[in-house]
């Protein structure tokens, strides 16, 4: 499936069904007087988190999304039927704005949360309404009025524990291979991944997370080179950044920095979130040359977080990571179920 992040839609609020004049006509009631019925409510629009959906591709096509009109009121006293609520689903994740004013509306962040979009309009009501003492055959019903319409523009965040960042070809692809049973692209030259991938890593039978590879960023991304930073928002929810780093490269104490660059240039909150050195492909050289290279590289940045030695491909040392980030994730959840938990 084709990975979509932006879309825009419109929606319509059904409108009101219109209040009716009407007066009874029965045999042996000479004086029967109104009987008008309302109208119905118009139905609204809701936007539903649906955890099946991890694309905005659907609403590639432009359709509009439109929810049912009330009915009009009856004779008889008899209200017109309400229009039906329209359900659209959406990935966990999607974040709404107003195109036109640009307001935030809501961001939907829980599986099976429901966000109003656009309401339906107001029902009119009938000439029974308007009967008194001295108005007994009142002539007037009011209409019901349309449906709120909005122009959305939906940005998807995707849900992640923990976010893979680095330079092409630093190895964020093959680590997801290697950890999840996510299968991106895989292969020899720059930016084999257009899109982000989530994979689920399963460190024992009842503790896992949810691991996304994002697009390589480049020098220079903030202004738009190579895939620019368009895919950045979705770290912007992660927990802990993973900051891939090809030990065997020609500088790689600079490619940190280009990566620490692009992430400052996007956004400074993000260059400060907590970020692990994960110095991979160890496996291209002998363990005396990682050892002296991965020193030099701490030393010459001045690294006092903390780092990782491993290999991707081989797979060597993935395990120790794995199941330190998931032993950090828990630390992170406990502290902010303290920090919510009520005084007492």
């Amino acid at each position: 499936m084709k990975f979509v992040d932006e879309a825009t839609v419109r929606v319509y609020g059904g409108n009101g069904g219109h209040g009716v004049v009407s007066f009874r006509r029965e045999k042996y009631i000479p004086f029967g007087g109104p009987d008008g019925g309302d109208g119905g409510k118009g139905g609204d629009v809701y936007l539903v988190a649906d955890n099946a959906i991890n694309t905005l591709v659907d609403f590639r096509v432009g359709q509009a999304h439109r929810a049912q009109h009330g009915e009009n009121g009856r004779r008889r006293n008899q209200t017109g039927a309400c229009g039906d609520d329209l359900s659209v689903s959406v990935p966990v994740g999607t974040i709404v704005h107003d195109m036109d004013t640009g307001e935030l509306i809501g961001d939907i962040t829980v599986s099976d949360q429901r966000l109003l979009v656009a309401r339906g309009g107001g029902n009119g009501v009938g000439n029974t309404r308007f009967k008194s003492s001295t108005n007994r055959a009142p002539r007037q019903a009011t209409r019901g009025t349309p449906g709120e319409f909005r122009y959305l523009k939906l940005e998807l965040n995707l849900l992640a524990d923990v976010g893979l960042v680095g330079l092409p070809n630093a190895g964020k692809s093959t680590l997801l291979r290697s950890l999840s049973a996510a299968k991106p692209k895989v292969a020899d030259y720059p930016f084999t991944t257009l899109h982000p991938v989530l994979g689920v890593v399963a460190v024992s039978r009842h503790r896992s997370f949810v691991m996304a590879d994002i697009p390589g960023l480049i020098d220079g991304a903030a202004e738009g080179a190579g895939l620019g930073t368009r895919f950045l928002r979705h770290i912007q929810r992660t927990g802990l950044l993973l900051h891939l780093v090809d030990i065997s490269a020609e500088n790689p104490a600079e490619d940190v920095r280009t990566i620490v660059a692009e992430l400052r240039k996007f956004n400074p909150a993000l260059a400060e979130r907590q970020r692990w050195l994960v110095l991979n492909k160890t496996d291209a050289m002998s363990h005396e040359d990682v050892e002296q290279r991965c020193s030099e590289l701490i030393g010459t940045l001045g690294w006092e977080g903390k780092a990782y030695r491993i290999s991707a491909l081989s797979g060597g040392g993935t395990h120790v990571l794995a199941n330190a980030v998931m032993g950090r994730l828990q630390e992170l959840e406990t502290a902010a179920g303290e920090v919510e938990a009520p005084d007492a």
